[in-house]
Protein backbone atom coordinates (compact mmCIF):
# COMPACT_ATOMS: atom_id res chain seq x y z
CA UNK A 1 0.00 0.00 0.00
CA UNK A 2 1.49 3.33 -0.99
CA UNK A 3 1.98 5.92 2.17
CA UNK A 4 0.79 9.37 1.70
CA UNK A 5 2.22 10.40 4.81
CA UNK A 6 4.82 8.26 4.95
CA UNK A 7 2.96 6.58 8.07
CA UNK A 8 0.31 4.53 8.18
CA UNK A 9 -1.46 4.65 11.19
CA UNK A 10 -1.45 8.34 10.13
CA UNK A 11 -2.61 8.19 6.75
CA UNK A 12 -5.60 6.09 8.51
CA UNK A 13 -6.38 9.17 11.00
CA UNK A 14 -6.21 11.90 8.02
CA UNK A 15 -8.71 9.30 6.03
CA UNK A 16 -11.16 9.24 8.81
CA UNK A 17 -11.59 12.74 9.30
CA UNK A 18 -15.17 12.89 7.19
CA UNK A 19 -16.71 10.20 9.00
CA UNK A 20 -15.74 11.66 12.35
CA UNK A 21 -17.18 14.94 11.32
CA UNK A 22 -20.75 13.36 10.58
CA UNK A 23 -19.95 12.03 14.00
CA UNK A 24 -19.34 15.10 15.91
CA UNK A 25 -21.52 16.98 13.94
CA UNK A 26 -24.92 14.93 14.03
CA UNK A 27 -24.52 13.55 17.73
CA UNK A 28 -22.63 16.97 20.02
CA UNK A 29 -23.87 19.74 17.61
CA UNK A 30 -26.82 18.08 16.61
CA UNK A 31 -26.66 19.13 13.02
CA UNK A 32 -29.23 17.80 10.91
CA UNK A 33 -27.73 14.70 8.01
CA UNK A 34 -28.53 17.33 5.39
CA UNK A 35 -26.58 19.88 6.42
CA UNK A 36 -23.81 17.70 7.73
CA UNK A 37 -23.14 15.32 4.97
CA UNK A 38 -22.55 17.99 2.28
CA UNK A 39 -19.70 19.32 4.43
CA UNK A 40 -18.47 16.36 5.04
CA UNK A 41 -18.21 15.94 1.03
CA UNK A 42 -16.42 18.96 0.46
CA UNK A 43 -13.96 17.94 3.55
CA UNK A 44 -13.04 14.87 2.04
CA UNK A 45 -13.02 16.36 -1.66
CA UNK A 46 -10.45 18.46 0.10
CA UNK A 47 -8.51 15.82 1.36
CA UNK A 48 -8.58 13.50 -1.68
CA UNK A 49 -7.02 16.13 -3.72
CA UNK A 50 -4.47 17.96 -1.20
CA UNK A 51 -3.32 14.72 0.85
CA UNK A 52 -4.06 11.62 -1.83
CA UNK A 53 -3.53 13.59 -4.40
CA UNK A 54 -6.60 13.06 -6.30
CA UNK A 55 -6.43 14.79 -9.76
CA UNK A 56 -8.88 18.03 -9.18
CA UNK A 57 -10.63 16.64 -12.91
CA UNK A 58 -11.49 13.53 -11.05
CA UNK A 59 -13.07 14.53 -8.00
CA UNK A 60 -16.24 15.95 -10.42
CA UNK A 61 -17.24 12.27 -11.82
CA UNK A 62 -16.69 10.85 -8.83
CA UNK A 63 -18.97 13.01 -7.45
CA UNK A 64 -21.37 12.39 -10.29
CA UNK A 65 -20.75 8.63 -10.19
CA UNK A 66 -22.47 8.99 -6.40
CA UNK A 67 -24.85 11.18 -7.03
CA UNK A 68 -26.58 9.10 -9.75
CA UNK A 69 -25.96 5.70 -7.95
CA UNK A 70 -27.63 7.73 -4.90
CA UNK A 71 -30.45 8.82 -6.84
CA UNK A 72 -30.96 5.16 -8.65
CA UNK A 73 -31.02 3.03 -7.27
CA UNK A 74 -31.70 4.55 -3.42
CA UNK A 75 -33.70 7.56 -3.50
CA UNK A 76 -36.23 6.11 -6.05
CA UNK A 77 -36.17 3.11 -3.79
CA UNK A 78 -37.11 5.04 -0.69
CA UNK A 79 -39.51 7.18 -2.54
CA UNK A 80 -41.68 4.72 -3.98
CA UNK A 81 -41.31 2.93 -0.78
CA UNK A 82 -42.89 6.13 0.96
CA UNK A 83 -45.12 6.03 -1.74
CA UNK A 84 -46.80 3.17 -1.22
CA UNK A 85 -46.99 4.04 2.19
CA UNK A 86 -48.53 7.33 1.41
CA UNK A 87 -51.13 5.28 -0.95
CA UNK A 88 -52.22 2.89 1.78
CA UNK A 89 -52.90 5.58 4.26
CA UNK A 90 -54.95 7.82 1.53
CA UNK A 91 -57.07 4.95 0.52
CA UNK A 92 -58.06 3.73 4.26
CA UNK A 93 -56.15 0.83 3.27
CA UNK A 94 -53.40 1.55 6.27
CA UNK A 95 -56.25 1.40 8.71
CA UNK A 96 -57.72 -2.23 7.13
CA UNK A 97 -54.01 -3.26 7.62
CA UNK A 98 -54.04 -2.09 11.68
CA UNK A 99 -56.92 -3.98 12.02
CA UNK A 100 -55.85 -7.05 10.61
CA UNK A 101 -52.33 -6.54 12.55
CA UNK A 102 -54.26 -5.89 16.15
CA UNK A 103 -56.56 -8.66 14.93
CA UNK A 104 -53.56 -11.14 15.64
CA UNK A 105 -52.49 -9.33 18.82
CA UNK A 106 -53.54 -5.70 20.12
CA UNK A 107 -50.23 -6.28 22.00
CA UNK A 108 -47.36 -3.62 21.30
CA UNK A 109 -44.83 -6.37 22.17
CA UNK A 110 -46.34 -8.40 19.31
CA UNK A 111 -46.95 -5.91 16.80
CA UNK A 112 -43.05 -4.99 16.81
CA UNK A 113 -42.17 -8.68 16.40
CA UNK A 114 -44.52 -8.57 13.53
CA UNK A 115 -44.18 -5.21 12.01
CA UNK A 116 -40.04 -4.31 12.93
CA UNK A 117 -38.89 -8.46 12.85
CA UNK A 118 -40.80 -10.34 10.57
CA UNK A 119 -42.37 -7.77 7.59
CA UNK A 120 -39.30 -5.58 7.79
CA UNK A 121 -37.13 -8.95 7.13
CA UNK A 122 -39.64 -9.55 4.37
CA UNK A 123 -39.17 -5.86 3.13
CA UNK A 124 -35.44 -6.05 3.40
CA UNK A 125 -35.37 -9.28 1.36
CA UNK A 126 -37.71 -8.01 -1.41
CA UNK A 127 -36.25 -4.66 -1.92
CA UNK A 128 -33.95 -3.21 0.34
CA UNK A 129 -32.24 0.10 0.16
CA UNK A 130 -34.03 1.77 3.39
CA UNK A 131 -37.55 -0.17 3.00
CA UNK A 132 -37.58 -1.69 5.47
CA UNK A 133 -36.98 1.08 8.05
CA UNK A 134 -38.76 3.83 5.93
CA UNK A 135 -42.73 1.53 5.69
CA UNK A 136 -42.66 -0.64 9.08
CA UNK A 137 -41.83 2.31 11.20
CA UNK A 138 -44.37 4.95 9.28
CA UNK A 139 -46.87 1.57 9.95
CA UNK A 140 -45.75 1.70 13.36
CA UNK A 141 -46.35 5.27 14.05
CA UNK A 142 -49.67 5.41 11.98
CA UNK A 143 -51.01 2.56 14.70
CA UNK A 144 -49.54 4.80 17.93
CA UNK A 145 -46.13 3.90 18.53
CA UNK A 146 -44.12 7.36 19.41
CA UNK A 147 -42.33 8.27 16.63
CA UNK A 148 -38.54 8.09 17.70
CA UNK A 149 -39.70 4.77 19.31
CA UNK A 150 -40.45 3.41 16.50
CA UNK A 151 -37.65 4.67 14.27
CA UNK A 152 -35.15 3.62 16.39
CA UNK A 153 -36.48 -0.57 17.17
CA UNK A 154 -36.91 -0.85 13.09
CA UNK A 155 -33.10 0.11 12.77
CA UNK A 156 -31.85 -2.15 15.36
CA UNK A 157 -34.64 -4.85 13.72
CA UNK A 158 -33.01 -4.02 10.21
CA UNK A 159 -29.49 -5.56 11.06
CA UNK A 160 -30.26 -8.93 10.18
CA UNK A 161 -31.64 -9.43 6.74
CA UNK A 162 -29.42 -7.05 5.43
CA UNK A 163 -26.99 -9.66 4.35
CA UNK A 164 -29.34 -11.55 2.20
CA UNK A 165 -31.05 -8.48 1.33
CA UNK A 166 -32.66 -7.32 -2.18
CA UNK A 167 -32.24 -11.29 -3.24
CA UNK A 168 -29.36 -12.13 -2.21
CA UNK A 169 -27.41 -9.11 -3.80
CA UNK A 170 -24.84 -8.52 -1.09
CA UNK A 171 -23.57 -11.71 -0.98
CA UNK A 172 -23.43 -12.32 -4.59
CA UNK A 173 -21.73 -8.96 -5.04
CA UNK A 174 -19.30 -10.53 -2.47
CA UNK A 175 -18.30 -13.83 -4.31
CA UNK A 176 -17.77 -11.49 -7.66
CA UNK A 177 -15.35 -8.92 -6.42
CA UNK A 178 -13.43 -11.41 -4.13
CA UNK A 179 -13.43 -14.71 -6.62
CA UNK A 180 -14.00 -16.50 -3.63
CA UNK A 181 -16.61 -19.68 -3.69
CA UNK A 182 -20.44 -17.80 -3.59
CA UNK A 183 -21.87 -21.18 -1.24
CA UNK A 184 -18.98 -20.79 1.28
CA UNK A 185 -19.81 -16.72 1.69
CA UNK A 186 -23.43 -17.55 1.47
CA UNK A 187 -23.13 -20.33 4.53
CA UNK A 188 -20.49 -18.13 6.99
CA UNK A 189 -22.53 -15.33 6.68
CA UNK A 190 -25.40 -17.00 7.64
CA UNK A 191 -23.61 -19.18 10.26
CA UNK A 192 -21.97 -15.99 11.93
CA UNK A 193 -25.33 -14.35 11.72
CA UNK A 194 -26.96 -17.37 13.09
CA UNK A 195 -27.00 -15.98 17.03
CA UNK A 196 -27.99 -12.62 16.72
CA UNK A 197 -31.19 -13.62 14.60
CA UNK A 198 -32.23 -16.00 17.58
CA UNK A 199 -31.59 -13.30 19.96
CA UNK A 200 -32.54 -10.14 18.20
CA UNK A 201 -36.37 -10.45 18.85
CA UNK A 202 -35.70 -10.68 22.45
CA UNK A 203 -33.95 -7.50 22.36
CA UNK A 204 -36.43 -5.55 20.54
CA UNK A 205 -39.23 -6.84 23.44
CA UNK A 206 -36.37 -5.21 25.74
CA UNK A 207 -37.03 -2.33 23.91
CA UNK A 208 -40.88 -2.11 24.23
CA UNK A 209 -41.35 -3.41 27.11
CA UNK A 210 -38.27 -1.66 29.24
CA UNK A 211 -38.03 -4.48 31.96
CA UNK A 212 -37.61 -8.05 31.93
CA UNK A 213 -40.60 -7.63 33.99
CA UNK A 214 -42.17 -6.50 30.64
CA UNK A 215 -40.95 -9.53 28.76
CA UNK A 216 -43.73 -11.90 30.48
CA UNK A 217 -45.83 -13.89 28.31
CA UNK A 218 -43.68 -13.15 25.53
CA UNK A 219 -40.05 -14.97 26.08
CA UNK A 220 -41.18 -18.10 24.31
CA UNK A 221 -42.74 -16.51 21.40
CA UNK A 222 -39.37 -14.66 20.92
CA UNK A 223 -37.79 -17.09 20.87
CA UNK A 224 -39.52 -19.45 18.66
CA UNK A 225 -40.01 -16.17 16.19
CA UNK A 226 -35.84 -15.84 16.65
CA UNK A 227 -35.38 -19.62 15.68
CA UNK A 228 -37.99 -19.76 12.91
CA UNK A 229 -35.80 -17.24 11.14
CA UNK A 230 -32.81 -18.43 11.78
CA UNK A 231 -33.83 -21.92 10.65
CA UNK A 232 -35.62 -20.10 7.50
CA UNK A 233 -32.55 -18.13 6.35
CA UNK A 234 -29.50 -20.47 7.36
CA UNK A 235 -31.31 -23.48 5.70
CA UNK A 236 -31.93 -22.02 2.61
CA UNK A 237 -28.66 -20.22 2.45
CA UNK A 238 -26.77 -23.51 3.15
CA UNK A 239 -29.09 -25.78 0.61
CA UNK A 240 -30.34 -23.02 -2.26
CA UNK A 241 -28.10 -19.98 -1.70
CA UNK A 242 -28.56 -16.13 -0.96
CA UNK A 243 -31.30 -15.30 -3.31
CA UNK A 244 -34.63 -16.71 -1.05
CA UNK A 245 -32.51 -17.06 2.78
CA UNK A 246 -33.79 -13.73 3.85
CA UNK A 247 -37.59 -14.45 2.00
CA UNK A 248 -37.42 -18.12 3.81
CA UNK A 249 -36.60 -16.86 7.26
CA UNK A 250 -38.25 -13.57 7.55
CA UNK A 251 -41.81 -15.46 5.93
CA UNK A 252 -41.38 -18.41 8.64
CA UNK A 253 -41.08 -16.02 11.64
CA UNK A 254 -44.26 -14.39 10.58
CA UNK A 255 -46.13 -17.19 10.17
CA UNK A 256 -44.82 -18.86 13.77
CA UNK A 257 -45.80 -15.49 15.00
CA UNK A 258 -49.39 -15.56 13.80
CA UNK A 259 -49.80 -19.41 14.45
CA UNK A 260 -48.42 -18.76 18.10
CA UNK A 261 -50.91 -15.70 18.37
CA UNK A 262 -54.03 -17.87 16.93
CA UNK A 263 -52.96 -21.21 19.71
CA UNK A 264 -51.85 -19.09 22.66
CA UNK A 265 -53.29 -15.42 22.63
CA UNK A 266 -50.59 -13.49 24.33
CA UNK A 267 -51.82 -12.07 27.59
CA UNK A 268 -50.96 -8.33 28.47
CA UNK A 269 -48.68 -7.62 30.70
CA UNK A 270 -48.90 -6.03 34.48
CA UNK A 271 -47.43 -3.38 32.88
CA UNK A 272 -49.10 0.05 31.26
CA UNK A 273 -45.47 0.30 29.03
CA UNK A 274 -46.43 -2.63 27.04
CA UNK A 275 -50.36 -2.35 26.97
CA UNK A 276 -50.47 1.44 26.38
CA UNK A 277 -50.86 0.97 22.15
CA UNK A 278 -53.99 -0.86 23.14
CA UNK A 279 -55.53 0.62 25.55
CA UNK A 280 -55.33 4.47 25.42
CA UNK A 281 -52.90 5.41 21.79
CA UNK A 282 -55.90 3.98 19.56
CA UNK A 283 -59.76 3.83 19.25
CA UNK A 284 -59.37 0.79 16.50
CA UNK A 285 -62.30 -1.87 17.17
CA UNK A 286 -60.81 -5.64 17.23
CA UNK A 287 -62.34 -8.07 15.41
CA UNK A 288 -60.72 -11.44 15.67
CA UNK A 289 -62.18 -12.57 12.00
CA UNK A 290 -61.38 -9.11 10.78
CA UNK A 291 -60.46 -10.23 6.76
CA UNK A 292 -62.34 -7.89 4.60
CA UNK A 293 -60.86 -5.86 2.53
CA UNK A 294 -56.71 -7.47 3.80
CA UNK A 295 -56.07 -8.62 0.00
CA UNK A 296 -56.76 -4.47 -0.71
CA UNK A 297 -54.60 -3.22 2.45
CA UNK A 298 -51.64 -6.15 1.31
CA UNK A 299 -51.77 -5.96 -1.77
CA UNK A 300 -48.86 -3.17 -2.57
CA UNK A 301 -46.48 -6.04 -0.39
CA UNK A 302 -48.24 -9.06 -2.34
CA UNK A 303 -47.22 -7.38 -5.83
CA UNK A 304 -43.53 -6.86 -4.77
CA UNK A 305 -43.27 -10.39 -3.79
CA UNK A 306 -44.58 -11.00 -6.91
CA UNK A 307 -43.01 -9.39 -9.01
CA UNK A 308 -38.97 -9.84 -7.19
CA UNK A 309 -40.24 -14.00 -7.93
CA UNK A 310 -40.96 -13.32 -11.01
CA UNK A 311 -38.48 -10.78 -12.28
CA UNK A 312 -35.58 -12.90 -10.33
CA UNK A 313 -36.66 -16.38 -11.01
CA UNK A 314 -37.78 -16.83 -14.05
CA UNK A 315 -35.17 -17.87 -16.85
CA UNK A 316 -36.99 -16.28 -19.65
CA UNK A 317 -37.16 -12.80 -18.18
CA UNK A 318 -33.64 -12.38 -17.65
CA UNK A 319 -33.73 -9.97 -20.80
CA UNK A 320 -35.47 -7.13 -18.50
CA UNK A 321 -32.09 -6.96 -16.63
CA UNK A 322 -29.79 -6.66 -20.30
CA UNK A 323 -29.44 -4.05 -22.70
CA UNK A 324 -31.40 -2.24 -23.74
CA UNK A 325 -33.17 -2.05 -20.48
CA UNK A 326 -29.91 -1.67 -18.89
CA UNK A 327 -28.03 1.36 -19.44
CA UNK A 328 -24.53 2.16 -18.41
CA UNK A 329 -22.17 5.10 -18.22
CA UNK A 330 -18.71 6.00 -17.34
CA UNK A 331 -18.87 9.06 -15.24
CA UNK A 332 -15.06 8.52 -13.55
CA UNK A 333 -12.15 8.11 -15.56
CA UNK A 334 -9.74 7.43 -13.38
CA UNK A 335 -7.33 3.75 -13.09
CA UNK A 336 -9.52 1.34 -12.49
CA UNK A 337 -12.59 2.92 -13.18
CA UNK A 338 -16.12 1.21 -14.69
CA UNK A 339 -18.87 1.86 -16.30
CA UNK A 340 -21.72 2.67 -13.95
CA UNK A 341 -25.58 0.53 -14.94
CA UNK A 342 -28.62 1.28 -14.14
CA UNK A 343 -31.08 -1.30 -14.52
CA UNK A 344 -34.34 -0.09 -16.04
CA UNK A 345 -37.40 -2.63 -15.02
CA UNK A 346 -35.44 -4.84 -12.39
CA UNK A 347 -34.86 -2.42 -10.43
CA UNK A 348 -36.32 -2.80 -6.96
CA UNK A 349 -36.92 0.99 -6.76
CA UNK A 350 -39.32 0.22 -9.84
CA UNK A 351 -40.69 -2.88 -8.67
CA UNK A 352 -41.98 -0.82 -5.70
CA UNK A 353 -43.17 2.08 -7.90
CA UNK A 354 -45.13 -0.46 -9.64
CA UNK A 355 -46.51 -2.24 -7.03
CA UNK A 356 -47.38 1.11 -5.27
CA UNK A 357 -48.98 2.38 -8.46
CA UNK A 358 -51.10 -0.48 -8.96
CA UNK A 359 -52.11 -0.90 -5.49
CA UNK A 360 -53.56 2.23 -5.41
CA UNK A 361 -55.96 1.35 -8.15
CA UNK A 362 -56.56 -1.96 -6.47
CA UNK A 363 -57.53 0.24 -2.99
CA UNK A 364 -60.19 2.66 -5.08
CA UNK A 365 -57.84 5.62 -5.59
CA UNK A 366 -58.34 7.73 -8.72
CA UNK A 367 -55.12 8.91 -10.76
CA UNK A 368 -55.39 12.78 -10.00
CA UNK A 369 -54.86 11.47 -5.86
CA UNK A 370 -52.14 8.80 -6.89
CA UNK A 371 -50.22 12.14 -8.78
CA UNK A 372 -51.04 14.00 -5.94
CA UNK A 373 -49.43 11.68 -3.19
CA UNK A 374 -46.50 11.55 -5.35
CA UNK A 375 -45.98 15.10 -5.22
CA UNK A 376 -46.38 14.69 -1.31
CA UNK A 377 -44.19 12.00 -1.04
CA UNK A 378 -40.71 14.08 -3.49
CA UNK A 379 -41.81 16.88 -0.79
CA UNK A 380 -42.04 14.66 1.80
CA UNK A 381 -38.45 12.73 1.64
CA UNK A 382 -36.25 16.34 -0.12
CA UNK A 383 -33.90 17.10 2.45
CA UNK A 384 -33.49 13.07 2.73
CA UNK A 385 -32.23 13.15 -1.41
CA UNK A 386 -29.78 15.82 -0.12
CA UNK A 387 -27.99 13.47 2.44
CA UNK A 388 -28.35 10.19 0.64
CA UNK A 389 -26.55 11.83 -2.23
CA UNK A 390 -23.73 13.79 -0.09
CA UNK A 391 -22.66 10.31 1.36
CA UNK A 392 -22.73 8.06 -1.28
CA UNK A 393 -20.95 10.78 -3.29
CA UNK A 394 -18.25 10.87 -0.24
CA UNK A 395 -18.07 7.13 -0.30
CA UNK A 396 -17.18 7.24 -3.86
CA UNK A 397 -14.77 9.80 -3.62
CA UNK A 398 -12.72 8.39 -0.57
CA UNK A 399 -13.15 4.91 -2.59
CA UNK A 400 -11.28 6.25 -5.63
CA UNK A 401 -8.75 8.97 -3.93
CA UNK A 402 -7.31 5.86 -1.89
CA UNK A 403 -8.55 7.05 2.09
CA UNK A 404 -10.93 4.00 1.97
CA UNK A 405 -7.45 2.10 1.68
CA UNK A 406 -5.60 4.12 3.78
CA UNK A 407 -8.51 3.57 6.82
CA UNK A 408 -8.71 -0.24 6.53
CA UNK A 409 -5.23 -0.99 5.81
CA UNK A 410 -4.21 1.47 9.42
CA UNK A 411 -6.34 -1.20 11.20
CA UNK A 412 -5.02 -4.58 9.87
CA UNK A 413 -1.88 -3.10 10.59
CA UNK A 414 -2.57 -1.62 13.73
CA UNK A 415 -4.37 -5.32 14.41
CA UNK A 416 -2.15 -8.25 12.95
CA UNK A 417 -3.58 -11.42 13.51
CA UNK A 418 -5.94 -10.31 15.83
CA UNK A 419 -7.14 -8.87 12.63
CA UNK A 420 -10.46 -11.12 12.59
CA UNK A 421 -11.45 -9.66 16.11
CA UNK A 422 -12.06 -6.06 14.24
CA UNK A 423 -13.02 -7.83 10.50
CA UNK A 424 -16.53 -6.98 11.08
CA UNK A 425 -16.03 -3.46 12.08
CA UNK A 426 -14.50 -2.64 8.54
CA UNK A 427 -17.74 -3.72 7.27
CA UNK A 428 -19.64 -2.29 9.69
CA UNK A 429 -17.92 0.93 8.49
CA UNK A 430 -18.35 0.27 4.97
CA UNK A 431 -22.06 0.48 5.49
CA UNK A 432 -22.19 3.16 7.99
CA UNK A 433 -19.95 5.23 4.94
CA UNK A 434 -22.42 4.08 2.16
CA UNK A 435 -25.54 2.65 3.90
CA UNK A 436 -25.55 -0.55 1.50
CA UNK A 437 -24.06 -3.46 2.60
CA UNK A 438 -23.07 -3.86 -1.16
CA UNK A 439 -21.46 -1.06 -1.21
CA UNK A 440 -19.51 -2.31 1.84
CA UNK A 441 -18.45 -5.55 0.08
CA UNK A 442 -17.62 -3.83 -2.77
CA UNK A 443 -15.30 -1.19 -0.94
CA UNK A 444 -13.82 -3.90 1.64
CA UNK A 445 -14.27 -7.49 0.33
CA UNK A 446 -11.18 -7.44 -1.03
CA UNK A 447 -8.89 -6.05 1.32
CA UNK A 448 -10.97 -8.73 4.18
CA UNK A 449 -9.66 -11.77 1.51
CA UNK A 450 -5.97 -9.86 0.85
CA UNK A 451 -5.42 -9.46 4.72
CA UNK A 452 -7.15 -13.71 5.26
CA UNK A 453 -4.06 -14.80 3.44
CA UNK A 454 -1.41 -12.46 4.79
CA UNK A 455 -2.15 -13.67 8.13
CA UNK A 456 -2.84 -17.38 7.32
CA UNK A 457 -6.64 -17.34 7.82
CA UNK A 458 -9.94 -18.28 5.59
CA UNK A 459 -10.23 -15.87 2.92
CA UNK A 460 -14.16 -16.68 3.24
CA UNK A 461 -14.40 -17.10 6.50
CA UNK A 462 -13.14 -13.29 6.62
CA UNK A 463 -14.71 -11.76 3.79
CA UNK A 464 -17.89 -13.47 5.25
CA UNK A 465 -17.54 -11.29 8.60
CA UNK A 466 -17.77 -8.43 6.06
CA UNK A 467 -21.06 -8.74 5.23
CA UNK A 468 -22.49 -9.61 8.59
CA UNK A 469 -20.35 -7.10 10.08
CA UNK A 470 -21.89 -4.90 7.46
CA UNK A 471 -25.55 -5.32 9.22
CA UNK A 472 -24.49 -3.77 12.00
CA UNK A 473 -23.71 -0.50 10.66
CA UNK A 474 -26.70 -0.26 8.76
CA UNK A 475 -28.60 0.75 12.13
CA UNK A 476 -25.85 3.94 12.37
CA UNK A 477 -25.72 4.84 8.55
CA UNK A 478 -27.09 8.39 8.18
CA UNK A 479 -28.64 7.21 4.64
CA UNK A 480 -30.66 4.88 7.01
CA UNK A 481 -31.05 7.22 9.77
CA UNK A 482 -32.43 9.76 7.18
CA UNK A 483 -34.56 7.32 5.42
CA UNK A 484 -36.32 6.28 8.82
CA UNK A 485 -36.43 10.04 10.05
CA UNK A 486 -38.71 10.84 6.76
CA UNK A 487 -41.14 7.93 7.07
CA UNK A 488 -41.73 9.04 10.38
CA UNK A 489 -41.73 12.66 10.53
CA UNK A 490 -38.41 13.40 12.68
CA UNK A 491 -36.04 15.35 10.26
CA UNK A 492 -34.87 17.04 13.64
CA UNK A 493 -34.13 13.86 15.16
CA UNK A 494 -31.14 12.50 13.52
CA UNK A 495 -28.49 12.87 16.17
CA UNK A 496 -31.29 11.72 19.12
CA UNK A 497 -31.82 8.69 16.74
CA UNK A 498 -28.23 8.02 16.11
CA UNK A 499 -26.96 8.64 19.93
CA UNK A 500 -29.40 5.52 20.69
CA UNK A 501 -28.49 2.84 17.86
CA UNK A 502 -24.60 3.54 18.31
CA UNK A 503 -24.87 1.66 21.81
CA UNK A 504 -26.44 -1.96 19.91
CA UNK A 505 -24.37 -1.33 16.74
CA UNK A 506 -21.05 -1.26 18.74
CA UNK A 507 -21.78 -4.27 20.93
CA UNK A 508 -23.27 -6.32 17.62
CA UNK A 509 -19.67 -5.58 15.79
CA UNK A 510 -17.62 -6.82 19.04
CA UNK A 511 -19.37 -9.98 19.39
CA UNK A 512 -19.58 -10.52 16.07
CA UNK A 513 -15.80 -9.76 16.09
CA UNK A 514 -15.73 -12.52 18.99
CA UNK A 515 -17.25 -14.88 16.99
CA UNK A 516 -15.00 -14.45 13.76
CA UNK A 517 -11.99 -14.09 15.64
CA UNK A 518 -12.88 -17.91 17.71
CA UNK A 519 -14.24 -20.13 14.92
CA UNK A 520 -11.85 -18.80 12.33
CA UNK A 521 -9.51 -21.22 10.49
Amino acid sequence: MTHITGNTYIDALIGLIPIAFVFFSMLKLRMPSYVASPVALAVSAALAAAVWKMPLGLIPGAIAEGVMLGLFPIVWVVFSAILAYNISLESGAMEKLKRLLMSISPDRRVLVLILAFAFGGFLEAAAGFGTAVAIPAGMMVAIGFEPVFATVVCLVANTIPVAFGVVGIPVITLAAVTGLPLHDLTVFTALQLLPFVILLPLLLLLLVAKSIRGLRGVVMLSIFAGLAFAAGQTLVAWMAGPELAAFAGSLLSLAVIVIWCRIWPVKPANNKESTALSLEKTDVSIEKNHTAGAFQACSPYILILALVLITRLIPGLAFLGKKPLTMEYMFYNGADAKPTQFALLTNPGTILFIAAIIGGFIQGLQLRTILLMIVKTFKQIAKTIITVLSIVSLAKVMGFSGMVNSIAGGIASLTGRYFPLFSPFIGAFGTFLTGSDTSSNVLFGELQRQTAVAIHSDPSWLAAANASGATAGKMISPQSIAIASSATGLKASEGQILSLTVRYSLVSVALLGLIVFVFGK
